[in-house]
């Protein structure tokens, strides 16, 4: 399951207790945001267990998007040992994505 993040405070807060974060910008009108998200927040649950999963809904908390130079949705930032590793935007490859964050990450954890 995935949190919601309400400040910029808190999502840097939670970036610093785990080994790697994913975080998910989108907003509600989003119609490709509700089909991907479930999707991305299942596989990172499954083949990435110790990455916390985040969603920042860019319209409630428009400073956490700005932060982060995020533009557009969705957008997907993927933090590694607190730094970022991975952004993929607008059309985004579930499996590539996966392929991209799995050998660092077995590295990390191994």
């Amino acid at each position: 399951m995935d949190i919601t993040i309400e400040s910029l405070d808190q999502l840097k807060s939670e970036l610093r207790e785990k080994i790697g974060g994913l975080v998910y910008f989108s907003t509600p009108q989003c119609n490709v945001c509700k089909v991907l998200r479930p999707k991305i927040m299942d596989e990172f649950e499954k083949n990435f267990p110790d990455v916390g999963r985040y969603y920042v809904d860019s319209t409630i908390t428009p400073e956490v998007s700005a932060a982060y130079n995020v533009f557009a949705v969705p957008t997907i930032l993927v933090f590694l040992d607190g730094k970022e590793f991975a952004r993929e935007s607008r059309n985004v490859s579930v499996g590539g994505l996966i392929n991209k964050i799995s050998r660092p990450y077995d590295i990390m954890t191994s």
